[in-house]
């Protein structure tokens, strides 16, 4: 893995706040030895689950979102470290790989602009050059039986997610999303917001559900494209559920688990479907954080669910003194997937 950045054990230590009396994730989660071969280290690894990081907002800017996607990885990473290692949740379940070497395609970008038509072929091609790198990794990492974890970056690394799911899987998968956006737009060229779309439209996706779409920000093409292949597009908005409480919340969860259950799933979560939380697309309206959390749980609890991708946040976006409180957040979403979805892989004391 070439364009892989390896998180070393000494990479962990700068991280991880030691305290006496006190177990940190930190002291407990697997990093691949330099001398391992990464493969063998996977498979013959107990752990199940695999942290990686996208650290790259290109794809962001290419759908004329803001900026700040790339510094997710580093928050997280650093507040993953620091969380209690106890009978509830324990950091040798994890496996820190490490992040993508995005930093000539981040250098390329900042020359660029997505309102230059010249420009926008470049956009697209530097997202395709990234999504090549995730679909290998991911592809890797669960060719080996492990569960990826996937932090930071754009939307627009669900397609390489997916792709990568199937190909390891030998099949098209499903995929569950939470969004205020549906992410299928037009297939105008790779950006943030057609991930989907080109996964389906190539093969790798199924079945896709879009949980709590904002209906101010879904354009009157995008719903006729899903209401003609609803048997296997489907969705809920958020204002059905939340604003006009024509739907419940507990059973549209049900309902989505049903529509993707019966097949390998993709677990999605954008973090602008929570309401001012720094990201491309921050809104002031959306699901709250437990919510959200609740919803990671939820979709955990399945031999099916294939990855967890958390992504869109932007902590560079928000308020100097509050930056980490992304990390934490993206920390408490990890948990909860593991919480849900441990019972189905060896438990590790």
């Amino acid at each position: 893995m070439e364009k892989l950045i390896p998180f070393t054990i000494n990479d962990l230590a700068k991280v991880t706040h030691h305290r006496n009396g006190e177990i940190k994730f930190g002291e407990k989660m697997i990093t691949v030895p330099k001398d391992k071969e990464l493969n063998s280290f996977m498979k013959e690894c107990e752990a199940q689950y695999v942290l990686f990081g996208i650290p790259e907002d290109i794809g962001v800017r290419a759908n004329f979102g803001r900026p700040g996607a790339a510094s997710a990885w580093d928050c997280a990473i650093a507040s993953i470290a620091n969380i209690q290692h106890n009978r509830f949740c324990k950091g040798n379940q994890i496996i820190v790989l490490g992040k993508l070497d995005v930093v000539k395609e981040m250098e390329a970008v900042k020359e660029l602009d997505f309102t230059n038509i010249n420009d926008r072929k470049k956009f697209s091609d530097l997202v395709e050059k990234i999504d090549k790198e995730v679909v290998y990794i991911i592809s890797t990492i669960i060719k080996s039986g492990k569960t990826p974890i996937v932090i930071g970056g754009g939307h627009n690394n669900a397609y390489g997610n997916i792709k990568g799911t199937a190909l390891a899987k030998g099949k098209p998968i499903n995929a569950i999303n939470i969004d205020a956006h549906s992410d299928f737009r037009i297939l105008e060229g790779r950006h943030s917001g057609n991930g989907f779309n080109y996964a389906y439209e190539e093969g790798f996706l199924k079945k896709y559900f879009i949980f709590g779409l904002h209906e101010n920000y879904t354009s009157k093409n995008v719903l006729q494209i899903l209401k003609n292949i609803d048997d296997r597009v489907s969705y809920n908005t958020y204002d059905e559920i939340a604003i006009r409480k024509e739907k419940n919340f507990e059973n549209e969860l049900s309902k989505a688990f049903q529509f993707v259950n019966n097949d390998f799933y993709g677990l999605e979560i954008d973090l602008d479907a929570i309401p001012n939380i720094a990201s491309s697309a921050m809104g002031p309206s959306g699901f709250s954080v437990e919510q959200v959390r609740q919803f990671i749980y939820h979709f955990a609890k399945s031999k099916n669910v294939s990855y967890l991708h958390i992504c869109e946040g932007a902590p560079e976006l928000g308020e100097e003194k509050s930056k980490h409180l992304i990390g934490k957040l993206i920390g408490y979403m990890l948990t909860d997937f593991i919480k849900g979805n441990s019972s189905f892989h060896q438990k590790i004391d």
